[in-house]
């Protein structure tokens, strides 16, 4: 097996990309809702932060009973014991990648971690 994978993601409503990455230490999922659409429940995680990054669309994310707005561009970390539910915009859908890795996990930064061949 090569030392990496690669795949093409489409417009899926979402796309889980453990399995076809083959993670080991995050879970990533690309999704894209339509105007006027929600995420149908409210959720939490016991061990894992979420980051999301708004790639297109605006909407709002429901945070511990909190309103956030979201535009592209936008990054939002979110704890995992939080209440959060994400929502599109009335008139314009949301596109968004979220990161889910284990909180407090990140022993070194990319300098710290790195191994540079000469």
């Amino acid at each position: 097996m090569a030392n990496f994978s690669k795949i093409s993601v489409s417009n899926e409503a979402r796309t889980e990309l453990h399995d076809q990455l083959h993670l080991t230490g995050a879970e990533i999922s690309v999704n894209n809702m339509p105007a006027g659409a929600s995420v149908p429940f409210v959720h939490y995680h016991k061990k894992n932060e979420e980051i999301y990054f708004i790639t297109a669309g605006t909407g709002k994310a429901v945070i511990d009973g909190e309103d956030v707005e979201l535009a592209a561009g936008d990054w939002l970390r979110i704890a995992p014991a939080a209440r959060r539910q994400f929502f599109a915009g009335a008139h314009e859908g949301l596109s968004y990648v979220c990161i889910q890795v284990r909180e407090n996990s990140l022993e070194e930064y990319t300098a710290a971690d790195a191994g540079i061949e000469q």
